[in-house]
């Protein structure tokens, strides 16, 4: 489990870092990076660290890298799904396919998380998706199965169709002592 920190210490730990982005607007970018292993049978291996995941603030916000951050998580969700997606569609167009690699990177600019820049944006403002493969297979069923992948990959396809989030708020009362 981890601490509880008040507001006060959350600002004493990212006033340095707002002050350095505010200076410097490079030094808030941050490639986030996850790599997924494509194996036996329609899976892939993404390495999370962790069994059970404990969320944090990335050191960039303030946070001691001690847990997985969200942005982490979801470069992690977009190369597991596009990895299995790549499987099952290998697997349906009988694809010859040895192994390879999905290697999926995002830029995030800080300034905007930490609201150090009004005009930075606020998430991902780039994401690159690479598919490293071992095959012997023709180009163009290699582009049949890149496309098909696209194409059938949910996380890939939300991402790119953002569809319309709700957010709701549920206030519990506490239990006095």
């Amino acid at each position: 489990m981890s601490e509880t920190v008040t507001a006060e210490e959350l600002k004493a730990l990212q006033a340095p870092l707002k002050s350095r982005y505010r200076e410097n607007a490079e030094a808030g970018v941050v490639t986030f990076r996850a790599e997924g292993r494509l194996e036996e049978g329609i899976a892939c291996k993404v390495d999370t660290g962790r069994a059970l995941v404990e969320a944090g603030l990335h050191p960039a916000a303030g946070g001691l890298g001690d847990q997985a951050c969200s942005g982490d998580m979801l470069l992690e969700a977009l190369a597991a799904c596009t990895g299995v997606t790549l499987r099952a569609v290998a697997t349906a167009i009988a694809f010859e396919l040895r192994g390879g690699r999905v290697v999926v990177e995002g830029d995030l600019d800080f300034r905007g998380t930490l609201g150090v820049d009004k005009e930075a944006p606020v998430g991902f403002r780039d994401l690159r998706l690479t598919f490293d493969l071992e095959t012997d297979e023709p180009q163009e069923r290699i582009d049949q199965l890149l496309k098909l992948t696209e194409r059938f990959c949910v996380v890939l396809q939300t991402i790119r169709q953002a569809p319309e989030v709700k957010t709701a708020l549920a206030l519990r009362e506490t239990a006095s002592a």
